[in-house]
């Protein structure tokens, strides 16, 4: 039993804004198990920056088409989005304190990926 999901239900429609005009939400709700989300949840957790452009996610809300090499296995729908044009990459769900630490760990690196490739271009 995953007890960090109460904590993970009670974020849902959480909105910061933060001082560097980034924001990020985080939307969660319980649904019936299926094999799309054996975990009984949905979640879209993002980060926009000041444009309210996507620029990393964390969802289950659709499928990814998987790469050719990928053919034969199982729909994705637990995916991460890694930047802006990123149509989506498997993510591999674990429990919900796995998920929410990947994500904010995901804004950090985002943030510092895209700060640090605007200093070089200064």
């Amino acid at each position: 039993m995953d007890h960090n999901l109460d904590t993970l239900l009670e974020l849902h429609g959480s909105e910061v804004t933060r001082a560097d005009g980034y924001w990020w939400k985080i939307e969660v709700w319980r649904v019936a198990e299926t094999p799309e989300r054996p975990h009984g949840i949905r979640y879209n957790l993002t980060l926009h920056n000041k444009y309210n452009t996507r620029v990393f996610g964390l969802d289950n809300a659709h499928a990814i088409k998987l790469p050719k090499k990928y053919s034969g296995r199982r729909i994705e729908y637990d995916h991460q989005h890694k930047s802006a044009s990123d149509k989506g990459s498997p993510y591999e769900f674990t429990d919900a304190a796995t998920l929410l630490e990947d994500f904010f760990e995901g804004i950090d690196k985002t943030i510092e990926k895209i700060e640090g490739s605007r200093e070089v271009h200064v």
